[in-house]
């Protein structure tokens, strides 16, 4: 589709959880309790949910022993991506890292945001970031928003954080904390657009990296990052493999879900209920395996 007649989704889109499928759900619980502060929400015989309490879930961990390891250079998940409130939260969330003697593996200045990134146990990547306000977002000739990969003001961040603050212990994720970002892995940019802004109507914000695009809804920087840095015209995600299971895309109303449903059936594209959701949502597959619980949230 092109640019004028492919459809546009409502700007209060946002993602929700995450879901991961986990070889050791005991130990991959307790990192995401220990070094990220997430809280278990509920648990399952084989279903962790965590989050912030009192908040929807965030992150969940569906155990399956004896998994295999996701196949090189297939797609899947780059990482996962938890915005936290602000600076000061961003300064409580590396010390949280530093003090568990986890080893990160980037941490980045990406104009509209400062991030830090490490990997879970089981290799999934997370970023925790916080985002700069709207107003200093920088848009080129083109209308697109401004980003880099610069190196982080670390000192600033951190000293960001109140003495105060870092004397009063640990009690975890604030609240406020969300799912800002999903990042896949896929084989084909192009088939990616087609499907993520020409089928369910995310805007296209970010070409600027090559080999990757980014896509948003409201003029967000983005919802949905897409690379093929180590997966183009690689085997499309196993379904049983450790790694991701499905993200969710959270729709404002139930008007705009059916729209999006529309536009998936007419692609012939197959769907199914969400079994365990417990809401009218549905599952969608992307061109590239990765699964998608789109449902009002």
């Amino acid at each position: 589709m092109s640019e004028t007649t492919s459809p546009t989704l409502h700007p209060a889109t946002t993602v929700g959880p995450v879901r991961l499928t986990v070889a050791d759900l005991p130990a991959m619980t307790a990192f995401y309790e220990r070094v990220i502060g997430l809280r278990v929400l509920d648990r399952g015989d084989d279903v962790v949910r965590l989050g912030v309490p009192g908040e929807a879930p965030l992150v969940e961990l569906a155990g399956r022993a004896g998994a295999p390891p996701r196949a090189p250079h297939s797609s899947g998940l780059f990482h996962l991506a938890l915005l936290v409130p602000s600076r000061p939260e961003l300064a409580r969330a590396i010390r949280r890292v530093a003090a568990a003697g986890w080893p990160i593996s980037g941490a980045s200045d990406h104009l509209v945001s400062e991030a830090l990134y490490l990997d879970d146990p089981e290799g999934n990547g997370i970023e925790l970031y916080r985002d700069r306000p709207r107003e200093e977002w920088r848009h080129g000739t083109d209308g697109q928003i401004e980003m880099a990969t610069l190196p982080m003001d670390l000192e600033g961040v951190l000293d960001s954080l109140p003495a105060s603050a870092e004397d009063a212990g640990d009690d975890g994720m604030a609240a406020g904390t969300r799912m800002g970002h999903v990042h896949l892995q896929i084989a084909d940019v192009a088939a990616g657009e087609a499907f993520y802004h020409g089928v369910l109507g995310f805007d296209v914000v970010v070409r600027g990296y090559p080999g990757a695009l980014f896509v948003s809804a409201g003029g967000y920087h983005h919802h949905i990052g897409m690379n093929t840095w180590d997966s183009a015209g690689g085997p499309p995600t196993n379904p049983a493999a450790r790694g991701l299971r499905s993200f969710s895309v959270l729709l404002p109303d139930a008007d705009e879900l059916a729209r999006v449903r529309a536009r998936i059936e007419a692609t012939g594209a197959p769907l199914r209920a969400a079994a365990d959701d417990g809401s009218d949502g549905f599952v969608a597959t992307d061109p590239f395996g990765n699964e998608l619980l789109l449902r009002v949230g």
